[in-house]
This record gives structure tokens, C-alpha cells and sequence, in this order.
């Protein structure tokens, strides 16, 4: 039974912030009561292996909707192949001032400047600790805004070894452009810098604890097509073991006839799908298959999940196609593959 579309017309008279840990709060009670078969997607299995990991299915649930690790069985309750959470950062921080987020439904889009929002890595991995998913989980983890961006290695650091134990991979986010200066670190030394330290401290961590976790670093979709070959080829250098691609985008171009156009912060949703669609090729050409390619921005229906598979991905995963088309894109998009 698909609620969601009666449900979503009292979601959107809300303000999307409060309507977004609204509708969490309701899969979490269905989880609670025992509903979760009516949002459940059905014939989930469609087995992937990437990144020595071995995912039920290749959709996953994008980081940004469960910043705390508040909801994961909930969310898992929905048929997910993989989820993570976060973006999370070393010490708990309040985010941007409000408004920080915004719908543009005639685009099916979102614009966010939320600002790494979250209660810090600490409370995330005690409800990690608490939850009884035993799936794939992708723990995100980003610098704090009060962090000089010379420091930004030691941050990344502290989320990397704080969360080695309890994630399948971790994420490091380079991308957002809601933290100020944050995406500086996809370009030149800095993330050549970035990406030595931890992939020594990664091999460190296996030695100390006998597992490897997975690093895969999120990349933006407005990188030069200079950019996006300097990445894979220090992605393959430094062994790292999978790329997301993408983040959400400043460019306006698609929207800017929209009220909320040229709000400050991140576009996501059917704007982005070509962008990021266009990073994955570029990404797929280059790695050659050497490292996988998780494809996020833009998918909305089967054929946008087909489209970034044909593109080189192994892997896609979703956010804003959910808040417009709720849980039942999950199993149309499942049902594609």
C-alpha cells in the first residue's frame, strides 16, 4: 500500500526541516508497531560486490537524511542494499542559521545549507551500537566549521578512527559546499595531503584491529574535467577504495526562475542528474574499473538509476527523490535493475 502521496501534501505544508524529522519520526513509529511491510520494498535481493563488501542490492540511502544515526532500522525497514549516515563531524555542531533548506518542486529539487548539522561522532556511534541493522553501513564524516582548513587532516582523522570499527566503509566528505572553504580539499596538494594521511592511518587501523574498513571519498559534481582526472588518478595512487559521485552542486542554471533559485547552499535532486551523471563517465573512463563508482544526484525513477549503471556505476544511492516520491521509488527502482 503507497501512502506516501497522501501523506505528502500535509509534509509539504510543513517547513521542510520539521517536516523532515517529521516523517522520520513516522518510519521510526512503523518500525516501532510493526507497519514497515506497508513502505517495504519487495524483491530486494540483487547481490553486488564492491569494495571487498558484499551489498544486498545496489540502492542505498545517500548521507544527509539520518545525520545522527537516530533512524537506521527504520530506514533500513525500506529495502536499502546499503545506508549511510552523517555527514558527522568530531565535536557536535549546531549547522547553519535557519532557513537552511528549501524545496523547489516544480524542479524536484532541494537547496540546503544545512552546515554539517549533527551531534557529533560520539552520540552517532552509541546509536549505532544500539541499533539491530546488520547490513552495510557507511558511516560519513566531515571536518567542524570552526576547524582552520589546514587542520581540516587531523578532524578527518579523528572521524576515521573513531568510526573504523562500527562502519562496513567510511565517507570522507570534500564536497559539501555548506562548509566554508571544505571543497578546497578536492583540489591541488591539499587532497593529495588528505588522502595519504589516511590511507596510512586506515592500514594502521587494520593492523590494529585484524578488519579493513573501506574508505571512499564524495566528490562534487562541478569539477572540471581537469579536476576529475587529478582525482582518479590520486584515488588510484593512494588505493582508495571507492568514489561517490556526486555531492550537490552550485550551479543555478535549471532553477533560476524558482523563488527559492538563488538561495545559498547545495542543489539537489532532477537539476543535478546530469552533472553528476557526467562525473561518473568521466570517473568510469579514467579508473578503468580499478575502484568502484557510487553515483548519487538526480535519480528519480528506473531509468535514472539505469542511466547512472550505464554511465560505470557500480553502486547508486538516493535522498531527494524519497521526499518527492516517497518509499516506492525504492522498489521501482530495485525492480529496473
Amino acid at each position: 500500500m503507497n501512502l506516501y502521496p497522501l501523506i505528502r501534501p500535509l509534509l509539504f505544508s510543513l517547513d521542510p526541516e520539521t517536516a523532515h524529522h517529521v516523517t522520520l519520526d513516522l518510519l521510526k513509529l512503523a518500525q516501532m508497531s510493526g507497519l514497515s511491510a506497508l513502505n517495504r520494498a519487495q524483491s530486494t535481493d540483487k547481490p553486488v560486490n564492491a569494495m571487498g563488501l558484499s551489498f544486498k542490492n545496489p540502492l542505498g540511502l545517500a548521507a544527509g537524511l539520518d545525520k545522527n544515526g537516530d533512524y537506521i532500522d527504520a530506514l533500513a525497514e525500506l529495502g536499502f542494499g546499503f545506508i549511510e549516515i552523517g555527514t558527522v563531524t568530531p565535536r557536535p555542531q549546531p549547522g547553519n542559521p535557519k532557513p537552511r533548506l528549501f524545496r523547489l518542486p516544480e524542479h524536484q529539487a532541494i537547496i540546503n545549507r544545512m552546515g554539517f548539522n549533527n551531534l557529533g561522532i560520539d552520540h552517532l556511534l552509541e546509536q549505532v551500537g544500539r541499533c539491530r541493522y546488520s547490513g552495510i553501513l557507511g558511516i560519513n564524516i566531515g571536518k567542524n566549521a570552526d576547524t582552520p582548513l589546514e587542520n581540516a587532516t587531523d578532524d578527518y582523522l579523528i572521524g576515521l578512527r573513531k568510526s573504523y570499527q562500527a562502519a562496513s566503509y567510511v565517507t570522507i566528505n570534500i564536497s559539501s559546499p555548506n562548509t566554508k572553504n571544505l571543497r578546497q580539499l578536492q583540489q591541488g596538494d591539499e587532497i593529495r595531503q588528505l588522502l595519504n594521511a589516511l590511507k596510512e592511518e586506515q592500514l594502521r587501523l587494520q593492523a590494529e584491529h585484524g578488519k579493513y574498513t573501506p574508505i571512499a571519498v564524495k566528490i562534487a559534481p562541478d569539477l572540471s574535467d581537469e579536476e576529475i582526472v587529478h582525482i582518479a588518478g590520486l584515488l588510484l595512487e593512494f588505493a582508495i577504495d571507492g568514489v561517490i559521485a556526486t555531492n550537490t552542486t552550485i550551479a543555478r542554471d535549471k532553477v533560476q526562475t524558482h523563488k527559492h533559485g538563488n538561495e545559498a547552499g547545495g542543489l539537489s535532486g532532477a537539476p543535478v542528474k546530469d552533472s553528476s551523471t557526467r562525473v561518473v563517465k568521466h570517473l568510469a573512463i579514467e579508473l578503468q574499473g580499478r575502484l568502484p563508482i557510487i553515483a548519487a544526484g538526480g535519480i528519480l525513477c528506473a531509468s535514472d538509476a539505469q542511466e547512472k549503471i550505464a554511465a560505470g556505476a557500480s553502486l547508486v544511492q538516493i535522498y531527494s527523490g524519497l521526499i518527492y516520491k516517497g518509499p516506492r521509488l525504492i522498489e521501482e527502482v530495485l525492480r529496473g535493475f
